[in-house]
């Protein structure tokens, strides 16, 4: 990337040289963030085919050697895996915390994801649902920290390059996002589902490579504990979580030996917990009485846009399941004559994002100087209503496709396209509506909440595929897109009632 030529390359943070006008540990960031998000997104643009690979419902012409899974059960995996990366992004956040600093936690992240990488690239079931894990460990670990890193290059929330610099650093999830199918889901796809996985896990080496090379150019701050667990805590947290964890291994080893263990056995309890635990933490924050009277309001209020939010990501993060088996087995895979893999259909989201998003900033921007720009509740529920939409009119292929015919892929486009406008309302009004209205006392772990909205919804798409629930059935779409525009109808309907327990925030 493009800096000034007016230092060498090893000046210290503070120096003259520059990202963009920007901390040169920014270049850093953002390229662990793009070799990260594109290990991550090539792998996910696997998933969901290489499930289904060899199975009753794989069919145009997938080349084999997948696990041979029905649709439900790679949808419950393929949703539970995405809970999950999302649910561990707060205790990866509490260990960057209190106990590694947000530095080595995101460079054990990146190790433990290019292992879990190189675990996906060896055959066999067991080691698949190894790496899995580890990737979705590794997410967690360093979903959250990264950002907290981009903050610390700034001199407090006033500097005014701040924005800037976060504006910049998430171009580098779009761009790696964007390029991840296109490269790892070929190579995946059309050679070698493993070779795909092991592409995913260079991305990762060559990250975390420049990650540790470039970590001189970070903020000393990012170095830090800020808040260590002292030896009491340590040895109190330690003992909990071998306690837990021997419980678990004697349960597992009971229900093993005993004969009665399926893949059930895991899943449910994953899914379960991927409800209870957002519940139990809004539950907790909620109920603590040192908050103040403004503070619970505000807590009352967010749980609308926490609970519309998970409604939003249940059906968007189908995206990668429904919709993209949809893409592979229903849609034609040939656009004027020139043939793709199916993989492709998940770089439209952030093409799409990188495309869209400045337009949509200047919208509200020229509405804001005219004194009409929608509120916060408003923009949130349109984009329920988009999401929503995006189901309605994925209705239309699927009658197209009844009949046996393929459609165009065209329509896939288009539901993207639909899902994406809805998540450019929604997503960062969240992200910055979550941060306002958190209370003092919460402030560092009030992101962490809002990832779990994903958590929630996402659970509950793995809860309904475990029960095989079809959710490429023309009436459970339609459900789901109903209850999408309802949930946003309800929103806009109750704006007043909200934005008065939101106080200040708007």
């Amino acid at each position: 990337m493009a800096t000034t030529p007016t230092k060498d390359a090893s000046s210290p943070p503070g120096s003259g040289k520059t990202f963009f006008g920007h901390p040169r540990g920014l270049a850093t960031l953002f390229m662990t963030e793009m070799w990260e998000r594109f290990s991550f997104y090539g792998m996910r643009a696997l998933l969901t085919i290489y499930l289904l690979s060899g199975g009753p419902d794989a069919s145009k012409g997938l080349q084999t050697g997948g696990l041979g899974m029905d649709l439900a059960t790679a949808t419950a995996i393929y949703s539970i895996y995405n809970s999950l990366v999302y649910l561990l992004a707060m205790p990866g956040g509490w260990l960057g915390d209190r106990v590694w600093s947000p530095r080595k936690t995101v460079a054990v992240a990146a190790g433990t994801i290019m292992v879990g990488h190189l675990t996906l690239a060896l055959p066999g079931s067991g080691t698949f649902f190894v790496g899995l894990a580890l990737v979705a460990l590794g997410s967690g670990l360093l979903k959250a920290n990264i950002s907290t890193m981009v903050g610390h290059l700034y001199k407090g929330p006033d500097d005014p390059r701040r924005d800037g610099g976060f504006t910049i650093f998430y171009m580098g999830i779009n761009v790696g996002a964007f390029f991840a199918p296109l490269a790892i889901g070929t190579v995946g796809e059309k050679v070698s589902w493993h070779l795909g996985f092991a592409l995913a896990a260079v991305g990762m080496a060559l990250g975390l490579a420049q990650f540790l090379i470039g970590s001189r150019n970070l903020s000393p701050e990012s170095s830090k504990v800020p808040q260590p667990l002292s030896p009491q805590e340590r040895s109190a947290w330690l003992r909990k979580g071998f306690t837990w964890l021997a419980v678990a291994v004697v349960a597992y080893a009971i229900i093993v030996l005993s004969g009665h263990f399926t893949p059930n056995w895991v899943m449910i309890p994953l899914t379960v917990a991927g409800l209870i635990i957002p519940a139990g933490v809004l539950w907790r924050i909620k109920r603590d009485r040192s908050l103040s009277t403004g503070e619970q309001g505000k807590m009352s209020g967010y749980i609308w846009f926490f609970v519309a939010a998970a409604v939003f990501w249940m059906i968007y993060d189908q995206g990668g399941s429904t919709v993209q088996a949809f893409g592979t087995n229903k849609a034609s895979d040939s656009v004027l004559g020139l043939s793709f893999p199916t993989s492709w259909y998940q770089s439209l989201n952030p093409i799409f994002i990188m495309a869209l998003a400045p337009v949509l900033a200047w919208f509200w921007l020229r509405l804001n100087r005219r004194g009409s720009e929608p509120s916060t509740v408003v923009k949130f529920s349109v984009g329920l209503a988009f999401i929503g939409l995006s189901f309605f009119f994925f209705l239309i292929p699927l009658f197209m496709a009844s009949n046996g015919s393929l459609v165009s892929p065209m329509w896939l486009v288009g539901i993207y396209l639909i899902q994406t406008v809805g998540e450019l309302c929604l997503s960062p009004v969240g992200l910055s509506v979550t941060t306002k209205m958190a209370p003092e006392k919460y402030a560092s772990q009030m992101m962490g909440v809002w990832f779990l909205a994903v958590t929630a919804g996402d659970s509950v798409t793995g809860l309904l595929s475990i029960a095989h629930v079809g959710l490429n059935s023309t009436g459970v779409v339609t459900l789901e897109a109903a209850l999408a525009v309802l949930a946003g109808v309800a929103v806009f309907m109750y704006r007043r009632r909200v934005r008065d327990l939101m106080g200040e925030v708007h």
